[in-house]
């Protein structure tokens, strides 16, 4: 059931679907980021006015951090069903690569990832930065927990370096990312997987 908000506007209460503006600012900053999203575009994206939107989500700042935390939350369990579908730790990071493939060069979105591609990291916006680098961890933390149980499978070997093959291929998909914002095609990221698996230990 969708939330309702509502907040006086010459004494008359005007209600909306919280959950449905929340999603129209998400798809803005992802489209523009923290900085240059702009409240008239945000207000204009959401169908409501800035008195509503103080109202519901208390400024700029907090809606981007509600924003970032509700994409994380609805695009890491597809990632992370599909690093969990393979019956080894390669087939899982191969699925990994291959579903952000398909997600961050989705004609229906503005292509990459949002977490990835924020800047408030480096444009030292209190708090923010701190938000966007702990959803960044995340695939990190999530690679390398299936790296390990791939070493306690018999996938790798014992002196496998996790954190290491952990962060080559988030850093892999993290260039995906940028490549899928400047037009790069789900058959262009694919191909970039299937190069990318290639260095897994052992390859030929």
């Amino acid at each position: 059931m969708s939330e309702k908000s509502t907040t006086g506007t010459r004494g008359r209460p005007r209600s909306f679907d919280r959950t449905a503006a929340l999603e129209a600012a998400t798809r803005v900053f992802w489209q523009k980021g923290f900085t240059a999203a702009s409240m008239t575009d945000l207000c204009e994206a959401m169908g409501i006015g800035s008195p509503s939107l103080y109202a519901a989500f208390g400024s700029k700042e907090q809606l981007y951090a509600e924003a970032i935390r509700h994409y994380g939350e609805r695009g890491m369990p597809m990632l992370t069903a599909a690093l969990e579908s393979g019956p080894t730790a390669r087939d899982g990071i191969e699925s990994f690569l291959r579903c952000s493939a398909r997600s961050l060069a989705c004609p229906q979105g503005p292509g990459g990832c949002m977490v990835v591609l924020s800047a408030v990291a480096s444009e030292g916006v209190t708090g923010l930065g701190e938000i966007v680098l702990s959803e960044r961890k995340k695939s990190q933390q999530l690679l390398e927990a299936r790296l390990q149980r791939g070493i306690k499978e018999g996938d790798l070997p014992r002196g496998t370096n996790v954190k290491a093959l952990a962060r080559f291929y988030v850093t892999v998909q993290q260039g995906m990312s940028i490549q899928a914002r400047d037009g790069a095609t789900p058959k262009d990221l694919e191909a970039i997987a299937t190069l990318a698996m290639q260095a897994w230990p052992g390859s030929p």
